[in-house]
This record gives C-alpha cells, structure tokens and sequence, in this order.
C-alpha cells in the first residue's frame, strides 16, 4: 500500500465531516472556547455618540483667538453623564471618554491649557489648537450599527467575547460541544496511580488526549481502558457510538492477532486504514462505528499527538462547526542540521533568540521530547535541513 500525503489524509477526512452538534443559547460568561453558531451583528454604535479621546477641554475652534485669549469654562462633562449644548464663546472641561457637546468640533488636550478663577468665574486658555475633529472619537468610529463583527464558525477568544459585551449581548447562540469518546484499548495498560507489573504501561495517551480535546473545548466521554477482547471491545465502542459524536482510540488497528479494534469497527461499519507520509505516525484509521466517526490514532505517543495536532484536528473541528482553523507555520532559522526521508517530518523543537534547536531524542516514543519543546519545525519529504536555513515551526500554542 503507497502512502497518502499529510495534506490528502487531511482532505479525505475533511469531505467526511458535517456539524453534527445543535444551536443553544449561552451566558457570554460561560463561552470561551465555543463555537459562535450564527453571526454578531451591531445593534448600536460604538462608541454611540461622539466622545472625547483625552482630558482637557471642548470648544468651537472659530471661537479661539490665540493663546492670550481666555474662554469661560461653562459646563464639567464627564464619562456616563449627558452634556448640555455648548454656550457659543465657551470652552467645557471635558474627560477622556465623555460625550463631547453639540456645539463643540475640537478638544484641545489638557496639556495645552491654563486655567484659572476669579470672582466671574473659571477661564481657559489655549497655547494652540489642532483642525476640526482633533481629539474626537467620532460616533461608530470602532463599530457602525449594522455590521456584522463576528461570523458563525468562528471560536470564541477573550477579545472576542469582550467585543461581544461591549454590543449589549448578555448571551449569544453557539454550537454545542462535540462529544469526542476516548477509548484506550490494550490489556498491557494501566491506570496512573495503580500498581504496575512486569509487561504494563500506565495510560499515558488517554490523559494525554482527554486534556487536548478538553482544551479545544470538547466534551470528553470517557471509556477507560478496554481489555483485548473483540466481544468487550464490541460492547464498547458501540456505546460509543451512542453516546459521542465521534470516537478516537490509539492502537489496537494494526495487523497483530491482538489488535482487534480493525475487525470491531469493520464489523459495526467501516474503517479505512492508510499509511499516511508522516512521521512520526504513518498508520492512520478512519471510518465509522453505527454511522459515528471513528479515528484510529497510531499506539506510540509522539505518533498520536503529532497525527492527532496534525490530522485529526481540522476533521474534529468542522465537526463542531468551526471555520478557519487552518494554521500558518512560522519561519524560523534552524540550529540543526537533518537529512530528508520520504516522508514529512514533524521535528519537536525549542525556540530560542537565534533559531530552534531540536530535542536531540525524536524517537515516537520519547514523550519527554513534546514537553520539553514549544513546537515542531516541519521538514517536508526528500528536503535536507541544513544549520542556518529558515524553516516552517508551528508552536504547540496555535493548536489550542
């Protein structure tokens, strides 16, 4: 069997998925993370009414005679409270984000001004003034009524869920969570925290998966681990089926008389196994249990991060609904050298302030080598790196 590359493993998944979650109503409050399910649109101005940028004072510019010239100082405005019109040959005392008067078409800063009292009341001058509209936020200069500011499918950051407060919203509609089911296959597995005997290994890629889908704000329907037995394994997955919008195991899908999750999933639907041009990787699964996704995640730790980062997220992530998750890679300047090999190389790497340097462990068992890195620099297949070159690093940062 030839091997597919990284981007076709991607596209075939892709031409699989459809949201397969529902609107609901969320408090802004609880939606860091979500999926917006339709778009926001402006209902208001922002800022909705003229306002002033600095402290200092609001005037008429024609009503400035020079810097020798004093203006009475009419009215106080501050933030929250509503202006008077602007008395002509007056000058208001004006801070930063209040209303600016109807009257008024300049602010002068504060900085530029000498005040004073007397028995008539409080002066101002003026040193200079700028042209009309100086210092004015000027009404819907960061938001007009009426325009769309956020669209369905995006994910919701901190500034995004700020911008949607600063509109009024209290609550916006978003896709529910996807329900992703974890099954850890493999009777050598073992529990952190348990007794560990000769021949076991503790569950490293299920606490590993479940924090990551976790992160991507998903919801975790949690299988433990189940022993190497097809009829077990059979009741398992189809549970899973039931209770998820989609199933991710690791191992179990290769050809060794003990792997029997291919033969589950083939007998409660369909699997596709590919040897996809990744390393580390290569065996990938894909199909589905009772019409549920199914992806089957290589057994080696490094091979199901870097094929779940790499593969499986975009397939997961259209799933939820979410748009525009591609991710563009950084250039950076290599402290390594490492020859080509015919498939494309995700390198764990560390940033520093002359370039990247790599964990000098890339084994796809060396676990400690995604933990003491920041990101993977890309080696694309048949293409030597050599020390000094510039190349592709994704930070493990723009997966969340």
């Amino acid at each position: 069997m030839s091997m597919i590359s990284v981007s076709e493993a991607i596209a075939r998944l892709c031409e699989n998925s459809h949201v397969r979650v529902v609107k609901e109503s969320c408090a802004l409050k609880a939606c860091a993370g979500r999926v917006l399910a339709t778009d926001i649109v402006a209902g208001i101005n922002v800022p909705p009414a003229d306002n002033s940028a600095m402290d200092g004072y609001a005037l008429r510019r024609e009503d400035w005679q020079g810097p020798d010239h004093f203006l009475e100082i009419s009215q106080r405005i501050v933030a929250g409270s509503p202006p008077e019109p602007l008395v002509a040959g007056t000058a208001a005392r004006i801070f930063t984000g209040a209303e600016i008067p109807e009257g008024a078409d300049i602010v002068v800063m504060q900085e530029k001004c000498t005040a004073r009292s007397s028995g008539n009341g409080e002066f101002v001058s003026m040193e200079s003034v700028g042209e009309n509209g100086a210092n004015i936020r000027p009404k819907g200069q960061d938001i007009m009524r009426g325009a769309t500011v956020l669209n369905a499918g995006q994910r919701l950051r901190p500034q995004d869920i700020g911008l949607i407060a600063s509109l009024g919203f209290a609550e916006v509609d978003v896709w529910q969570r996807l329900k992703v089911a974890i099954v850890s296959t493999g009777s050598e597995l073992v529990e952190p925290g348990e007794e560990i005997k000769p021949g076991q290994i503790f569950n490293s890629n299920h606490y590993m998966l479940d924090a990551l889908l976790r992160n991507w704000g998903f919801e975790v329907v949690d299988f433990g681990i189940t022993v190497d037995d097809p009829q077990t394994l059979g009741e398992v997955m189809t549970r899973a089926s039931r209770e998820a919008d989609a199933i991710v195991t690791t191992d179990g899908v290769s050809v060794g008389e003990e792997d029997h999750v291919k033969a589950v999933v083939e007998s409660l639907g369909s699997l596709d196994l590919w040897r996809v041009a990744i390393k580390p990787g290569k065996p990938f699964a894909f199909g589905d249990v009772k019409g549920t996704p199914f992806i089957g995640l290589p057994g080696n730790p490094v091979s199901a991060l870097v094929t779940i980062l790499v593969i499986a997220r975009p397939f997961l992530f259209d799933c939820q609904g979410m748009k525009n998750h591609d991710i563009a890679p950084l250039r950076q300047t290599a402290l390594f050298k490492q020859k080509a090999c015919g498939r494309q190389v995700y390198i764990r790497v560390r940033s520093g302030s002359d370039g990247v340097e790599l964990f000098p462990q890339q084994s796809s068992g060396a676990l400690y080598s995604t933990s003491w890195a920041d990101g993977m620099a890309i080696q694309y297949p048949d293409q030597d790196i050599t020390r000094g070159e510039r190349v592709d690093v994704i930070p493990f940062v723009l997966f969340n």
